[in-house]
Order: structure tokens, then C-alpha cells, then sequence
């Protein structure tokens, strides 16, 4: 195994790029790692599962349009992947052209639909002329423009890409919303969890027994009785009928606190399949507040309760 070598969501020089070199320069990883584009979220966990890469960083929840879907079903359906790791990413686009362009001959600029519904305000009023031509992502409108493989004029891309194939940009976080960040997931094989910081998250894919009233309040109730916040749940079908979903959640808490472990026990009994996906640092670093009764200490003396009633 190339235990160096980090798979992502390629093309080069995308937000997901960007996100796998802020997770390795926070590590001091750095000088030691390579780095290997993929076609494909599935194609990098493969990689992860395979043994060619460490590790491998895809996008999974988007502050606008919320989670991705395609990451969730490979995390889900390859089954034996852990997350260690999150990394939280802001959507900043610029508008980039090749060195020297007089900005009056912006005919056209290119970019994924994604970006391109992102800049609408700001090219109407600034290039109202401009004709938009779709491409495969934000970085490869970068990457064709500077290679002369582009009919556009100009690429909205985000600033990695511009500087990564020598354009020069005309203006900077150009996008509507300058809030807007993507959360990306480090994965790897099975391993150690990470300890516990005080301030996690734990992801889970379950799915319910069946469709029937009541099937998704039952699991919920065991998160909230003890105290257990989410901060995403999304449903997806497992594929073995109509109304039979499965949800990928994301908990505030480590798996080694006891009113997670205890709530993730209680979702075990009562759901058809649950799958721990892994506890990590949460990139925000909040404090998660908790109720006197959700502590470990709360838990832990319910606990020593019991066994002295049973042995009195």
C-alpha cells in the first residue's frame, strides 16, 4: 500500500482538492504526502478499499443545496470505510481569463451549472452580454481555458484553479451567497476511532424494519431521549422495494460517550441494519452543551444505582 498517497474527487484544482490539502497541512502531512485525482467519489473510496491510497477526501454536505447524494450511497454501499476526519471548505468563486484579456471582449465564460447558478447576479450585472457555456466542473473550465481547449472567454472557477493554470482574475468571491461552504469527510479503512475532543460528530446509515406509522419516530426517540443531537439526517431508498428508506445521519457526540453509545444501542434494537460509519473531530470545534442527566457521570451513576440495588 502506498501509504502516503491521498485519492479526492478530481478533477485538479476543485474545492475538493482544496479540502485535502488544508487536511494535510493541518496534520504537518504536507511534505510527505501525494496526492491522486479521481474520476469519481466511488473511484476514491475504492482506491482507500483496494489499498492503493491512505485515504481518501470527498464532499458529502453543501451549505446551499444541502447533502450529496452520490457520496452518500458509496460511503453507505461499500460498508467497510471509516470516517476520520472533516474539513469544511468556503464556496468562493472567481472569475479568472487567460493573462491579458481586455475585459470589454468577454463574449462568454464558462463553468459547472453549479457555480454558474451561483454567479447569476453578479455576471448580469457586470457582463449582462456574457453567454454562459456549461462545463464538466469549475476546474476544468480553469484547466481548458488556459490550455486553449475552451470556446469560452472566461472561467468561473474557484481561486485554486485560476492560480493553478496561470489565469489571471478579474474579481474575486463573485458568488451571491458568500456563506456558502462545503463540508468534506476523510475516509479510510477500519482503524482506531479518534478519541473523543469534546466537540464531535458520529455518522450512521440505519434502516427501518418497515414502512409502517411510526417506524422513523421509534428511532428518533432513542437519539432524543438521551440527548442526542443530529446535525443532518438524510433518507435514501435501500433499493429492495418502494417506502423501505435508509437514513445517513450525523450525531454531535463520540461514540465512546455513553449517551451516544447508549442511544446507538437502543437504534441497533430497534431499526433492521444500523452501520457506524465513525466519530471525528468536528471541524467547527463548538462545545456540544449537555443536559445534567445525558453526561457520562449521569450515565455512569444509573449504572453503579443499579448494580448496588441487584446486589444488596
Amino acid at each position: 500500500m502506498s501509504g502516503d498517497r491521498y485519492a479526492y474527487l478530481g478533477p485538479e484544482a476543485t474545492f475538493t482538492e482544496a479540502a485535502l490539502l488544508q487536511y494535510l497541512d493541518s496534520h504537518d502531512l504536507g511534505s510527505s504526502a501525494s496526492t491522486q485525482p479521481m474520476r469519481n467519489g466511488a473511484a476514491a473510496l475504492d482506491a482507500v478499499l483496494d489499498g492503493d491510497c491512505l485515504a481518501a477526501v470527498v464532499p458529502i454536505e453543501n451549505s446551499i443545496e444541502g447533502g450529496v447524494p452520490a457520496t452518500i450511497d458509496a460511503l453507505t454501499d461499500h460498508g467497510r470505510l471509516q470516517i476520520i476526519a472533516e474539513v469544511v471548505v468556503p464556496v468562493r468563486f472567481v472569475l479568472a481569463v487567460k493573462p491579458g484579456t481586455d475585459p470589454s471582449t468577454l463574449t462568454s465564460f464558462g463553468s459547472h451549472p453549479h457555480g454558474e447558478a451561483q454567479v447569476r447576479t453578479f455576471m448580469s450585472a457586470n457582463f449582462p452580454d456574457a453567454v454562459y457555456l456549461p462545463t464538466s466542473s469549475t476546474a476544468a473550465a480553469a484547466r481548458d481555458l488556459a490550455n486553449n481547449a475552451a470556446d469560452h472567454v472566461a472561467a468561473v472557477c474557484p481561486a485554486i484553479a485560476a492560480e493553478r493554470y496561470g489565469l489571471e482574475i478579474l474579481a474575486n468571491d463573485i458568488g451571491e451567497r458568500q456563506d456558502a461552504e462545503t463540508r468534506f469527510v476523510v475516509v479510510t479503512r477500519p482503524g482506531t476511532i479518534p478519541p473523543p475532543t469534546g466537540s464531535d460528530k458520529t455518522t450512521v446509515v440505519a434502516s427501518l424494519r418497515s414502512d409502517r406509522a411510526g417506524a422513523l419516530l421509534e428511532m428518533l426517540e432513542q437519539f432524543s431521549s438521551r440527548g442526542v443531537n443530529m446535525s443532518r439526517i438524510e433518507s435514501r431508498p435501500t433499493g429492495d422495494g418502494l417506502g423501505l428508506y435508509q437514513f445517513s445521519i450525523d450525531l454531535l457526540g463520540h461514540v465512546h460517550e455513553a449517551r451516544v453509545a447508549d442511544a446507538l444501542q437502543g437504534v441497533h434494537r430497534v431499526t433492521r441494519s444500523l452501520s457506524f460509519l465513525g466519530s471525528y473531530p468536528s471541524a467547527s470545534k463548538t462545545t456540544v452543551p449537555l443536559d445534567p442527566t445525558t453526561t457520562d457521570d449521569s450515565f455512569a451513576a444509573a449504572s453503579a444505582w443499579l448494580d448496588s440495588t441487584l446486589n444488596a
